[in-house]
């Protein structure tokens, strides 16, 4: 009965009594024959994020040093459907209550949110996990040194390094601020992401008005980058 139907012990517990045979579930269970676990049929944390990606966020800390050696901690949400920053904020002094406040700014309403995914960063408490449960969302955290499990928000760290961060001196907290907010809003509006072969809350496709138009640059982040729009030539 097992070989042939691939059953285990409840289900051919039940056929041997539709045979008048009656025995226990620990005694059919004894002598089924052992069976490896298939693990291609297991869903991965790969599949997990491909299925889920749009109920899914993460959250996340990165440090900046200033002009004067001093530490400041810059903290995200990142939704994975659409790459889409959906809050950032900065301390020179992380705490759980800090971090407990941002999240309450992040999800202010009903979110598509389901999962929030983070690491093992002490801050991350079990009260930062009741917080976010209580918002209808459930905390879940990676794998102790399996950075891939939330690449998503690793990804945009290195991106924010690239763009802006590895191409400035930042001076002091009210400058990261407002190069942080200059960048995000360019992020989330304009600059085109790869995958999405778009910006992560969507740009409009602007057609050429006419063979007299010409690419005008406008310039974002003091000139660090650009985003292009058709203009009249005079």
């Amino acid at each position: 009965m097992a070989t042939e139907n691939q059953w285990r012990a409840r289900r051919i517990q039940a056929e041997l009594e539709k045979l008048d045979i009656r025995v226990s579930l620990a005694t059919v269970s004894r002598y089924l024959p052992k069976r490896e676990p298939d693990l291609s049929q297991r869903q991965s944390w790969k599949t997990f994020l491909w299925n889920h990606s749009t109920a899914i966020g993460a959250m996340d800390f990165f440090v900046v040093p200033t002009a004067s050696f001093k530490l400041l901690y810059v903290w995200f949400v990142i939704g994975h459907e659409r790459r889409e920053i959906l809050h950032e904020n900065l301390t020179a002094h992380p705490t759980t209550a800090w971090d407990i406040q941002q999240l309450r700014e992040a999800f202010p309403d009903e979110t598509p949110i389901q999962h929030l995914i983070h690491d093992n960063d002490s801050i991350f408490s079990e009260r930062v996990d009741q917080s976010i449960a209580a918002f209808g969302i459930e905390a879940e955290v990676s794998s102790p040194g399996s950075p891939w499990q939330y690449g998503t928000a690793e990804r945009w760290v290195g991106t924010v390094k690239r763009d802006p961060l590895d191409r400035v001196i930042v001076l002091d907290e009210a400058h990261l601020r407002r190069l942080l907010r200059e960048y995000v809003e360019y992020y989330n509006e304009e600059r085109v992401h790869m995958a999405l072969r778009d910006a992560p809350v969507g740009r409009l496709v602007r057609e050429r008005p006419s063979v007299a138009c010409r690419l005008v640059g406008q310039r974002r982040l003091g000139g660090l980058h650009h985003s292009y729009q058709w203009r009249e030539v005079a």
